[in-house]
């Protein structure tokens, strides 16, 4: 299983925010002396991780991810802002629509994780991890009609999973099953105001749920009492990571260890609209260095029981090709999966490579993601 979380607290250890839900989770088993982004998270719960991946994978599961740092950018100047700030073409999102991102500095390397979500052409939401966003957005905004703040009272719940619609569907006045990926809407949920976005970070179908404090204990219990006949159960941190693993979904800056990492080099290309017309920070520079990666973001399937640990070498004919970034032991898919860095050429599918350690491990490049590989679950066709 990745150590992500644990890694993460030697570099922000400070307790600055407490989600209004603690107690639910020390009820669950959770000790919450894991931190992240300032904030305690469940990392575990008493249940095994790999029966909660299961619930999602087949019924559903409730996280409690309000340890994301939601800032909230409005006023006139707050689209020429965030323009600036990414790489994409904000004029083109629409209120109720939402993008991942490439954020970039002045050299064209990754430097947060960010989702900008669009509730109005003057109002946006910015939901990141623990990167320089909130440091580059008050540079941007300086001299410019817009505010940008911090919403400390916004709480996430992210229900994951098949049934996630069924549990949610009947308790709103929208239509749920029709709503796109990356779309949301405002409604009422078990009697509460709430926003809820189709999205995730399973690989499943699910739907996060953005609530006031006070509003997080009644909706996260009713949440689990309306979903309990469909056999709906809370999911720790743990499991989230190996969801994401299995999906292969990036965690900055876990998957971005060189410090410099590009977004040609970890398959962000779709975060990046080459033909916007608009600067931001670091444009140059990242057009520049597309076809001049120097390693691929790929996947490994290792011989092994065990996850592979993370930092470890990869090795071809003795000679070291490239990282392992994220990895996990899958019990749902029942194989050791690395998410790595490796060498442009040695990235074709059913490459065989070494993954050193005090017992090398052998490997083979495989297809992205491990876990539905065309990506229906999130995607269905239509």
């Amino acid at each position: 299983m990745s150590n992500s979380t644990q890694t993460l607290n030697e570099t922000d250890p400070a307790v600055t925010r407490n989600s209004v839900l603690n107690d639910r989770h020390r009820e669950l088993g959770s000790k919450l002396d894991d931190v992240i982004w300032g904030m305690p998270i469940p990392q575990h719960y008493h249940t095994d991780p790999h029966d909660e991946v299961v619930a999602v994978r087949t019924r559903a599961g409730l996280y409690d991810v309000s340890a994301l740092n939601i800032v909230n950018v409005s006023g006139p100047a707050a689209l020429k802002v965030l323009d600036q700030l990414v790489a994409i073409d904000v004029t083109e999102l629409e209120p109720g629509t939402s993008r991942l991102a490439a954020e970039v500095n002045e050299e064209g390397a990754l430097v947060d994780d960010i989702m900008l979500i669009c509730d109005a052409k003057d109002q946006y939401r910015i939901s990141h991890g623990g990167g320089c966003t909130q440091q580059t957005l008050a540079k941007l905004a300086e001299g410019q009609d817009v505010v940008v703040e911090q919403d400390h009272d916004v709480h996430i719940l992210s229900l994951q999973g098949p049934r996630s619609v069924d549990v949610l569907d009947p308790e709103v006045d929208v239509a749920l099953a029709g709503l796109p990926y990356f779309k949301h809407v405002e409604t009422t949920l078990f009697g509460r105001d709430v926003i809820i976005a189709r999205g995730g970070y399973s690989g499943e179908r699910g739907y996060e749920v953005y609530c006031k404090a006070d509003d997080a204990v009644h909706l996260w219990d009713s949440i689990l009492e309306k979903g309990h006949p469909y056999g709906v159960i809370p999911a720790s941190w743990d499991s989230l990571d190996l969801t994401r693993v299995e999906a292969a979904l990036l965690f900055y800056p876990f998957d971005m260890p060189e410090g410099d990492t590009t977004p040609w080099e970890v398959n962000m290309h779709w975060c990046i609209d080459q033909n916007k017309k608009g600067d931001y920070i670091g444009k140059d520079a990242l057009l520049k260095l597309k076809g001049r990666e120097r390693f691929k973001q790929a996947g490994l399937v290792c011989q092994s029981s065990e996850a592979m640990p993370e930092g470890a070498k990869i090795i071809k004919d003795g000679k070291e090709i490239g990282v392992v970034t994220s990895a996990s032991y899958s019990r749902y898919l029942m194989q050791s999966l690395a998410m790595v860095h490796i060498k442009a050429e040695f990235s074709p599918l059913g490459t065989q490579v070494v993954v050193a350690g005090d017992t090398p491990v052998k490997a083979t490049v495989v297809k992205t993601p491990f876990y539905d590989p065309m990506r229906l679950r999130t995607h269905p066709e239509q």
